[in-house]
């Protein structure tokens, strides 16, 4: 390392670095470095005073309790003389005998030591779990220390993130962060999730996306599949295309919540914002790392079924209720099948186990001036369906940074490319694991081929026959270019280019269908469908920062420019000559055109920023944006957004340092703005037409699909927020509290129009406010700390509530059977179920308006809040020399539909859960379930329909989940002297607690994969 020397050096250039260390340094180390360089006379005059022949070199290792640190900051106290460790913990400095040394690194306690003539020191640093303050935060256009922030940022790390065996990215911030809710829609490969940041705040199901960015350019949240191919496998509209971010490349999630975060994103943050920082190079000796592990995955919950001796029970019980002889039809029970036959269907069809396997291998290094780093990963998994599927996935990462030697010029550029190939089968077997009869026949004959069983039911595995597939390529290129025009004004641009492409397919061949029916391939389907979104960004910005007095200001101000394109083009033919010419549609007598889109949006922005420090104690943050739409009609396109945050480090007063000793930590801060949201589609304020696939004399006309409406704009979301934040003992013991309010009004959504008008609606703003308001609790301890143990707990708690406080006209408009003023709006209307009638053994319900008869909507009064009441997470951190234990609970107390939901009526084909054997069978039983029916019962049929429609359906969806679970051995140094080996041992959704009455109380949905438990082991090398 070479000594540094200030001597030749121009005046100017001494500021930029004063800014690096005051940003490096703790805030007091910070203060004083400052103080002392405020003008230009003490800088030269220190200069003429270090005069070279008072000076020696320093060396030495500096260490922690796993071997050396590299990237470690020696400076000398009071000057601006300072170095890195190099990739062997080592350094060398130039300093006088009575100079004292700093060193200081992120996440370790700053040892201060005096020279006192010594030519060599050794420092061993000790982690410094409590330094949580002086982390730097990745707010979007700028950065911000920890203890200076003004909004509210929950913010996950690569630390984190690389304990969990999870391949989307939503995934690793389940049960982590206060105030977000995610829940997993499916276990299938590929599947996405649902997050809600701090409530629903659009009446739309698809208006409460949050804003995806990764590093710094906005990210596609919407699929581009069509529901037509993928619905019956995976729910939405295909592949989530957040499955194309590679969680192991990412440095750290952030997310924003309140209106000083998501202000300065205007329009695009009314749901919040999740930033995505990828892994970037760092200074030092080129490393390579390779990272492997494999994994097992399989159901964690299924319902108890009834066996084949309660089942057949149930079946003849039902017919006797019905007075009707056993049918030649009803093959479970009348003979035909095997009366002792078993099978398990849900261990059949839904009880394999998924294999993955990961290999991931980086090269990263570079020096002060230019860092690099070059990543590729490459992902397996199969299903826990038979058959021969899985997603296979591969992914390239590179960044490079760089910055000229006098610091004025840097540029970064990132770019990630994945290759996601998904093979599924077209329909997932879920619901006919839970409803096949226990004494179905075999799926296989003696000859290995599929059983029909004499065409008396429909083997399930036919539909293993019916594949999907997808291909999925995802490229984001990001760019920043920094120039330093002045030592406080800086000017970048950050340009960005993504570009996703899906390919997709779905077959149906005539196999699938019984032999017995004597389809050919002319009965065939094939399917496909293209898509492909294109979006381009450009941000020019500038920033400024300067001292005033005690005081600091920063500016920011900056435009954007965004432009994104997609298309659609999707087909399905029939009439194949064979079987084996089915993935060419061209062989396909008929052709159908299913879709044909292609859509712009541009979207240009100004936005700035304002940020007052006073003697590092009040702190007042304005941010603002002015946004357009080409979403919205001439006239209505631009729209303001602006919010106002504060903040009050009063543990810096004096009268609470001396009344309140033990404070360490102690802010105040609020925050109250706007923030709106444009998230309709494209082209909704145009008249709009669409082929009508009817011929006219040879011509195919048009049909009108909206009317024309240049009036309706943007949502708008107010956000308050009041804060606190306590720190005790050295931050040992962190506290947070958050109350926050959002109202979202002028509602973007369809509004009614009569029939005679050929339209069911308009598109507008409905001027209808939610409100959601909500406690968020977080509490980080650091329960032990020494060389060899240490312990830290966090725990997160929300309690949020959602309701609709404002809707003009709500009883005479369509929504009057969906919403309540001042309910949520996640509730659900239904019959009050009063029990089973003890004469009749017939379900019964509450007759709510009087007048003798059950009728929907009059009757269906019943309002029930499917909203979680609370959640929240539970994590422990320890560690023991080499070894490192991790593991996060989460918790969620919820109501939720459960087996009566969705289950036929008992009786019926068709097997049940066990539940349904507590039934009414004579008059004067007092049972829960009404008596059976094997379909002939009118009012048994009737009754247990509205059954599935009443508060019957629904119970406690609480549970208690141990969502990750992480064992490390870090092999000692000696063992491993050219390179560092770690040994783990991962596991997702181990254990679940709970009472529901159902699969899984995460996703709630019988039709669908539940989340699967994930068990894996790997290697980490470092070399």
């Amino acid at each position: 390392m070479k000594n540094i020397s200030f001597y030749k050096g121009k005046q100017m250039l001494i500021y930029p670095i004063i800014f690096g260390l005051c940003l490096f340094l703790t805030p007091a180390q910070a203060r004083n470095l400052s103080e002392d360089f405020i003008s230009s006379d003490f800088y030269l005059k220190k200069s003429e005073s270090n005069l070279p022949q008072q000076q020696q070199e320093v060396k030495g290792v500096i260490r922690d309790a796993k071997g050396v640190l590299p990237g470690v900051s020696i400076s000398i106290k009071g000057k601006p003389i300072s170095g890195i460790t190099n990739e062997n913990g080592e350094y060398t400095i130039a300093a006088r005998v009575t100079d004292t040394l700093v060193f200081a690194f992120i996440g370790y306690k700053v040892v201060t030591l005096a020279v006192n003539g010594r030519s060599r020191i050794d420092v061993k640093l000790e982690e410094d779990l409590t330094a949580l303050q002086e982390v730097v935060v990745n707010a979007g256009y700028y950065k911000v220390k920890e203890s200076e922030r003004t909004g509210s940022i929950a913010r996950v790390t690569a630390k984190d993130i690389e304990r969990q065996p999870v391949t989307n990215i939503l995934a690793t911030m389940q049960g982590r962060m206060a105030g977000v809710n995610i829940n997993q829609t499916t276990g299938v490969s590929g599947g996405g999730f649902n997050i809600e940041i701090r409530g629903k705040n659009s009446l739309r199901a698809n208006g409460n996306a949050p804003l995806y960015i990764v590093d710094g350019i906005p990210s596609f949240s919407e699929n581009l599949g069509n529901i037509r191919l993928s619905g019956s496998v995976l729910p939405g509209e295909g592949i989530s295309p957040l499955s194309g971010i590679n969680p192991t490349d990412i440095e750290s999630i952030e997310i924003l919540k309140d209106a000083d975060a998501t202000s300065i994103y205007g329009s695009r943050g009314a749901n919040g914002v999740v930033l995505i920082t990828t892994k970037k190079g760092k200074a030092g000796k080129t490393k390579f790392t390779l990272n492997a592990y494999t994994g097992t995955a399989q159901v964690t919950r299924t319902v108890d079924l009834m066996n084949t001796a309660q089942y057949l029970e149930m079946r003849r019980e039902a017919f006797a209720n019905d007075g009707v002889d056993i049918p030649s039809w009803a093959n479970d029970v009348n003979g035909t099948w095997d009366q002792n036959r078993y099978t398990d269907w849900q261990k059949e069809l839904i009880g394999g186990t998924a294999i993955s396997s990961s290999i991931d291998a980086g090269v990263s290094g570079g020096n002060n001036s230019t860092q690099f780093i070059i990543r590729g990963t490459h992902y397996r998994e199969t299903t826990v369906f038979p058959g021969d599927f899985s997603d296979n996935k591969s992914s390239l990462l590179f960044n490079i940074n760089h910055k000229s030697e006098d610091n004025r010029f840097t540029v970064n550029m990132s770019g990630n490319y994945v290759i996601d190939k998904n093979n599924l089968l077209g329909t997932d077997l879920t619901p006919q694991s839970a409803t096949l009869a226990p004494n179905a026949p075999a799926l296989y004959d003696e000859n290995g081929n599929l059983n029909w069983e004499h065409s008396t039911w429909a083997n399930p595995l036919r539909l293993l026959l019916e594949k999907y597939s997808a291909r999925t390529n995802n490229l984001t290129m990001t760019g920043i270019i920094g120039y330093k025009i002045l030592p406080n004004l800086e000017f970048n641009t950050n340009v960005g280019f993504t570009d996703m492409r899906l390919s997709e397919s779905k077959i149906s061949p005539s196999t699938i269908y019984d032999p017995a029916y004597g389809l050919t391939s002319s009965a065939s389907v094939s399917y496909l469908n293209n898509s492909k979104q294109q979006s381009w960004n450009i941000e020019p910005q500038l920033s400024w920062q300067h001292d005033i007095g005690r005081g600091n200001i920063k500016a920011l101000i900056g435009t954007t420019f965004q432009e994104r394109t997609s298309d659609r083009l999707g087909l399905s033919g029939t009439g194949f000559s064979s079987n084996s010419l089915i993935n060419n549609l061209a062989a396909a007598s008929r052709i159908t055109l299913l879709n044909d889109n292609n859509i712009i949006y541009r979207y240009n922005a100004i936005f700035g920023r304002i940020n007052y420090s006073y003697n590092e104690k009040y702190i007042v943050n304005l941010t603002g944006r002015r946004d357009g739409s080409s979403r919205f009609g001439p006239g209505r396109r631009f729209s303001n957004f602006a919010a106002l945050g504060a903040a009050w480090l009063f543990h810096k007063e004096n009268f609470v340092n001396k009344g309140l000793p033990f404070l360490s930590f102690g802010k105040l801060r609020s925050s109250y703005g706007t923030t709106g949201s444009d998230q309709i589609g494209d082209y909704e304020f145009l008249n709009t037409y669409a082929p009508s696939g009817a011929p006219y004399q040879g011509v195919i006309g048009l049909s009108p699909l909206r009317l024309y409406n240049p009036d309706f704009s943007w949502e708008t979301n107010k956000k308050l927020e009041a804060a606190l934040d306590l720190g005790f003992m050295n931050d040992r013991i962190f506290f947070t509290t958050a109350y926050y309010r959002n109202r979202s009004s002028s509602q973007l959504v369809g509004i009614p129009l009569p029939g005679t008008t050929g339209f069911p609606s308009i598109q507008s703003n409905l001027n209808a406010t939610v409100q959601n308001t909500g406690w968020e609790f977080e509490l980080r301890t650091v329960n032990f700390q020494n060389t060899n143990f240490r312990w830290s707990t966090s725990l997160n708690l929300t309690f949020a509530r959602n309701k609709l406080i404002e809707f003009p006209n709500l009883e005479g408009s369509t929504y009057a059977d969906q919403y309540i003023i001042g309910q949520s709006t996640s509730i659900n209307r239904l019959y009050h179920f009063t029990g089973v009638n003890p004469e009749t053994g017939i379900y019964e319900f509450e007759d709510y308006n009087g007048d003798g008869m059950l009728s929907n909507p009059e009757d269906r009064q019943k309002i029930v809040n499917l909203s979680p009441d609370y959640f929240g997470g539970l994590q422990n951190s320890l560690s023991y020399k080499n070894w490192e234990l991790d593991f996060l609970f989460q918790f969620v107390k919820q109501e939720g539909f459960n087996y009566n939901y969705t289950a036929a009526a008992p009786g019926a084909g068709g097997n049940q859960s066990v539940y349904f054997l507590d039934r009414w069978q004579q008059p004067g039983d007092i049972n829960p379930i009404q008596q059976y029916t094997a379909g002939f019962n009118d009012a048994a049929l009737t009754a247990s329909s509205r059954f599935s429609n009443s508060d019957a359906a629904i119970s406690d969806a609480s549970f208690i989940r141990l969502k990750n679970l992480s064992l490390a051995y870090t092999l000692p140094n000696h063992w491993m002297k050219t390179a560092g080996c770690r040994i783990y041992l991962q596991a997702q959704n181990l254990l679940t607690i709970t009472n529901y009455k159902g699969p899984d109380p995460e996703n709630q949905s019988f039709g669908r994969l539940p989340p699967l438990r994930v068990i894996s082991m790997g290697i980490q090398l470092n070399l």
